[in-house]
């Protein structure tokens, strides 16, 4: 008999997205992104972090600073837009983005622009932000439908030392 504990579609690719985000070097706030194509197969992955070429211990982490130039936000690249990026030029027409963090306004534009449908998020922490509103109204101007993912497991665990053979 099959186990019946597996994980779901959606749920192996928000850990997908999880895992991603722990590559995420920022000291406040990591986040990773999983782009999926409607035969569920991976396209891209990505997490938020400085662009390539850009040495993260000469560039700002803080979030507050003199003006923005000494904070992260000029520099880092969000997840979304980092796995749109990592795609090398595969279509992209139709698929979702798994995402722990509602996307901001300037990642909803790559979102639209690169033809993903769908977004899958854990949670939408900032709704009430400008950047936020903004997204939605674009989303739904451009008809990318967008829903907080339902986990049934609320954790994963990943044990490199358990012998699975």
């Amino acid at each position: 008999m099959k186990r019946k504990d597996y994980i779901s579609w959606d749920e192996y690719f928000m850990g997908t997205a999880l895992l991603a985000a722990k590559r995420s070097k920022d000291p406040n706030t990591q986040v990773g992104a999983c782009i999926v194509n409607d035969k569920n197969k991976i396209m891209s992955i990505g997490y938020n972090g400085f662009p390539i070429g850009c040495e993260d211990d000469e560039f700002p982490w803080e979030r507050e600073g003199k003006n923005s130039f000494d904070t992260k936000y000029p520099y880092v690249c969000h997840a979304e837009l980092n796995a749109i990026l990592n795609n090398r030029g595969a279509n992209l027409d139709g698929c979702t983005i798994y995402v722990a963090l509602f996307p901001c306004c300037e990642c909803a534009k790559a979102i639209i622009q690169s033809g993903i449908k769908k977004v899958m998020y854990l949670s939408d922490k900032y709704a009430l932000s400008d950047s936020t509103r903004a997204s939605k109204r674009m989303l739904d101007a451009a008809g990318v439908k967008y829903e907080k993912i339902e986990i049934k497991h609320k954790q994963i665990t990943i044990d490199f030392d358990e012998n699975l053979v």
